[in-house]
């Protein structure tokens, strides 16, 4: 079988990002372009200006993923694109580009679940890695536990009834008047602290103790119902992705959970814990491989749930 080369564009939040993946596990180009440093200056992402930002520079990174990859748009097999969720005004950048691309150079158009590129992004880092598994999916916008049957065949068996996990970590990094993004500041700061920590009165509170007990209380969470699940399922397969997953002590503490029960546990490569679109191509390759394809009356779906 001929190797598949899918170009992918991924803009639902505050990176830009254009990879090329071959046969869905192995990155030849994967570039990112992040928005941080614009946002930071209003404390979390604005909507117009990230969508204002990703027209300044796509055509660009669409550029230098091909050069890149020493490829040309010819060498390219199909072109999969983030159709949600995510900011609606920012996936309509990628979501254009792709199109005009697939229309212009004749490639077909795979549109792809921001969500299913999370959970794929294991795949690349982890080559010999197939379902079924257990998925915990923590990011920024969600929080899934998923019975990933096959590579189409995902299904969500629990989520969050309010805050996502990644959001919650920018909302308590907010109310301790620190810089966004929220996370790596508060894992840093949990170090620090004492996760027993209890208000005293008339003392001050400290920072790193509200930090570690703030993360303790969301991992013990996580962890439990993660392990309840697996043993329900009978699964010995643990794969946690998504931004929050590039958390070391969450790491640490999923690792300790999996070798008391006997489990194996796989983290991607923390570049592709955040979004990209490595990780877009791959998941758009395994739809491309099985029949999906997309017309140029793709629509962004900014409030998509995963789904089979």
């Amino acid at each position: 079988m001929d190797d598949i080369k899918i170009m992918a564009i991924e803009s639902s939040c505050d990176e830009t990002s254009v990879a090329v993946v071959k046969n869905g596990r192995e990155i030849i180009s994967n570039i990112i372009s992040s928005q941080i440093d614009m946002h930071k200056k209003f404390g979390g992402v604005v909507p117009e200006v990230a969508s204002r930002m990703h027209l300044e520079v796509i055509n660009n990174i669409v550029r230098e993923a091909l050069e890149e990859a020493k490829l040309s748009i010819d060498d390219i097999d199909a072109i999969a694109v983030t159709k949600g969720p995510g900011l609606v005004g920012a996936l309509l950048v990628g979501i254009s580009e792709a199109k005009a691309l697939s229309y212009a150079c004749k490639k077909p158009l795979v549109g792809v679940n921001h969500m299913k590129g999370h959970i794929c992004a294991a795949f690349i880092t982890h080559k010999e890695l197939e379902p079924p598994f257990i998925c915990l999916l923590v990011s920024g916008g969600h929080t899934y536990l998923v019975h990933v049957k096959d590579y189409n065949n995902m299904e969500v068996i629990g989520k969050t009834i309010d805050d996502a996990c990644g959001e919650a970590y920018d909302k308590v990094a907010r109310c301790l008047g620190m810089n966004y993004p929220g996370g790596p500041e508060v894992e840093r700061l949990a170090k620090l602290g004492n996760d027993n920590s209890k208000k005293q009165k008339n003392e001050e509170i400290s920072k790193e103790d509200v930090c570690a007990s703030f993360q303790r209380a969301v991992f013990d969470v996580l962890i439990f119902k993660t392990e309840k699940l697996m043993k329900e399922k009978k699964l010995n397969t643990l794969v946690v992705s998504g931004g929050v997953s590039a958390n070391n002590t969450l790491r640490e503490e999923i690792n300790k959970m999996c070798e008391k029960n006997g489990f194996k546990s796989y983290f991607p490569d923390k570049i592709l814990c955040t979004d990209n679109a490595a990780m877009i191509a791959s998941s758009g390759y395994y739809e491309y491989i099985s029949g999906v394809r997309s017309d140029l009356t793709l629509n962004v779906e900014p409030n998509l749930e995963l789904e089979n």
